[in-house]
């Protein structure tokens, strides 16, 4: 096991869409991770909504999906600016225990509830339904994005130059396994030459 303590931390940047159950397993790996390996983590917001604005060909359920998913990324986006970069991951968490393990599709509530519990003005709610932090919205997830392609989606992870989208797992590691995990996909990212390992999903996300 790493000493966390003494090792100086390595910058990681985590561009996710609160509504995506993948980003969601994700992040819950990296929390996990950055119990075992020095890690300075950075989170971001960006949007599925945004990515797939222009396609026309998404099934219906999907269209349906992301107006809702869009108001969750401008509380975000409106958070980040106002409130500040340290306020994002808490109020993701408490958005994602939600949406995700807890199965709520209620966004008003949702978005009630996780402010209320990371300690901010439910007005804020109000920028869920607002243009107003649009361009930072799109600023984030331009950055993002820009770093892996417009063909994946969410989460994007950097790790100084090098970002990926992904990993994609079910369930989320815990212990060593989730380090050896993260050892190996940095690894074989950090390889100029490598682009894409993939293979079909099997099981859906299993939340804890």
């Amino acid at each position: 096991m790493t000493d966390t303590s003494t090792a100086t931390p390595t910058r990681v940047d985590f561009w996710f869409d609160p509504s995506c159950p993948w980003a969601w397993m994700t992040s819950r790996w990296l929390d996990e991770v950055a119990t075992l390996r020095a890690l300075d983590v950075h989170w971001h917001i960006m949007s599925l909504a945004v990515l797939n604005e222009d396609k026309e060909d998404l099934p219906d359920f999907y269209k349906q999906f992301l107006p809702r998913a869009l108001r969750y990324a401008r509380l975000v986006a409106a958070v980040a600016e106002t409130e500040g970069e340290e306020a994002v991951k808490p109020l993701y968490d408490a958005l994602g225990t939600r949406i995700h393990p807890g199965g709520s599709t209620d966004v008003d509530t949702v978005m009630a509830e996780a402010l209320a519990e990371v300690g901010l003005d439910a007005a804020l709610i109000a920028h869920a339904d607002t243009q107003e932090y649009e361009p930072q919205l799109r600023a984030s997830h331009a950055e993002g994005i820009g770093r892996v392609g417009q063909d994946v989606g969410t989460p994007v992870i950097a790790v100084g130059d090098i970002a990926f989208f992904g990993p994609v797992i079910s369930p989320a590691p815990k212990g060593e396994e989730a380090a050896k995990l993260w050892d190996g996909v940095v690894a074989v990212a950090a390889y100029d030459g490598f682009f894409e390992l993939k293979r079909s999903r099997t099981r859906d996300p299993q939340f804890d």
